[in-house]
Parts: C-alpha cells; structure tokens; sequence
C-alpha cells in the first residue's frame, strides 16, 4: 500500500458504498454458432463491407440470486482489444432488474455489418422468455457519441429499433439517457439481409457446393489447357510448315535466276 491510498479507517472509506462483486468472471464462451456477414456496398464510414464469416460463442449461468448470459464474436485471423465483441445481460432476481453491460458500451468489430442488433437481440430473446417482468436499468449516454451526428443516430436508432426510450436534456442533443423500460416491451428484430446464422448443416453443404464447383472449374480449366496445348501444337506445325514453304520458295526463285543468268 502506498502513501497516497485511503487508510480502511477514514471516513471517506466508511462512507463509500460497498462494491458489489459478481459471479463468473472468467466464464467464456460454451456454445458456438456460425454467422454470415453479407457483402454490402462499401459505407463511406466504415470502409469495405465484403463475404465474410464470423464466429458467435455464448454462456449461461443461473443461480437464485443472479443470472448471467455472456456473449462474444470472434473473428478468425484477426485480434480484438479485450472490451470489444462482448456484451453481458446481468438478471438481478433480488431487485428484478436486468443490465447490459459492459458500462462502456457494446463496441462492435467490424462495424456496421448487423452484430450488434444480433448480439442485442440474443440477450433480449435470452431475458423475455423468463423474466418478462423485469425492468431493464436506464442509464446515461457517452457524451462522446453525440459529438458525431453519424455516431450518434446510428446510437440512437440502435437503441430504437430494441424498444429503448433515448431522451435528452438538452437541444443539442448531448445530455441522452435511456428510461427504464419492462424486458417484454423490448423488441428483438436484426437485420437478417446483413447477417444470417449459419447452421452446422448449412455450412456441409457451402462446403460440399464450393468443392464441387472448384472440381468444375479444374475440369473447365484442364480442357482450357488441353486446348491451348492443341492450338501450340497446331501453331508449331503451322510454323513449320510455313518455314518451309519460305524455304522452297527462296530455293525456287534461286534455282530461276540461277537459269536466267547462265542461259
């Protein structure tokens, strides 16, 4: 302990509401599903938007005091930093509240390509079906996020489409907050033309397709080489055939000045 730190005895120490510790910190992901991010046209925010495939991974725990769903994404051949792809639903069935966190906000990569509304919508689908009675924890809005007027309507339209009530304080629209509202008066729509579950058998099936079409292109492209070995030879006979015809020719007109001049 260094000299700067509050001795446990002062009353500002006293006074400080107890923190409250919770359960299942080092749970991870148990189950996982396949997710499909359609190709889009490029955003002129967010950059290139092409085919890819990403990883969903979840876990539940229920105990009578709490439960916990905690969800991921990960992303094959790419690392992100510890707070993104992440989203916690917290149940408190003391109080009969619901909390999504983590407190910083869900921070999504890649952006805008439908993960967050699917990963919101899990957690809400998670609660409704248990605990529809319960308030979800309003909570004030990252003033930062309504610096950008894009950020902040993308923000705000996220929190929308879910049933959340964005109200702000101020006509400069800085000071937001969400109100508490009733889990069953959430809404659990994502855009299914941006990304789309991909199930174990559907992806046999990609996987069956695309082999059989790369043995379709091998065969198209075997018979494309046969061809272009048929037109060198053809080519190299016709080559030669046309060296020779030069040849006889020049001999001819040899042979006739030869006889022209020797007359």
């Amino acid at each position: 302990m260094t000299d700067t730190q509050t001795s446990p005895d002062t009353p500002a120490e006293k006074d400080a509401p107890p923190a409250v510790e919770l359960p299942w910190a080092d749970v991870q992901a148990e189950h996982h599903k396949m997710l499909r991010l359609a190709p889009l046209q490029t955003d002129r925010n967010t950059g290139g938007r092409p085919l890819r495939f990403v990883e969903f991974g979840y876990a539940e725990r229920n105990d009578k005091e709490r439960s916990l769903m905690r969800m991921s994404i990960n992303l094959p051949g790419q690392r992100v930093r510890k707070e993104q792809n992440h989203l916690d639903v917290w149940v408190d069935h003391v109080e009969k509240r619901v909390h999504f966190g983590p407190d910083t906000g869900l921070q999504i990569e890649p952006m805008n390509r439908g993960i967050g509304r699917f990963m919101a919508a899990q957690g809400i689908v998670w609660a409704k079906k248990r605990w529809s009675g319960y308030t979800v924890d309003g909570s004030d809005l990252n003033n930062k996020d309504a610096l950008n007027e894009d950020t902040r309507l993308r923000r705000d339209h996220f929190l929308r489409v879910h049933g959340f009530d964005v109200v702000y304080a101020d006509a400069q629209h800085l000071k937001g907050s969400v109100k508490d509202v009733k889990v069953g008066d959430l809404l659990t729509d994502w855009n299914s033309e941006k990304l789309q579950v991909v199930e174990i058998l559907e992806a046999a099936q990609m996987l069956q397709q695309a082999e059989q079409n790369l043995a379709e292109q091998e065969v198209k492209l075997k018979k494309h080489e046969e061809k272009v070995s048929k037109y060198k030879r053809e080519d190299a006979g016709l080559r030669f055939t046309i060296t020779c015809l030069v040849a006889f020719a020049v001999f001819q007109a040899g042979l006739l000045i030869w006889i022209a001049t020797h007359r």
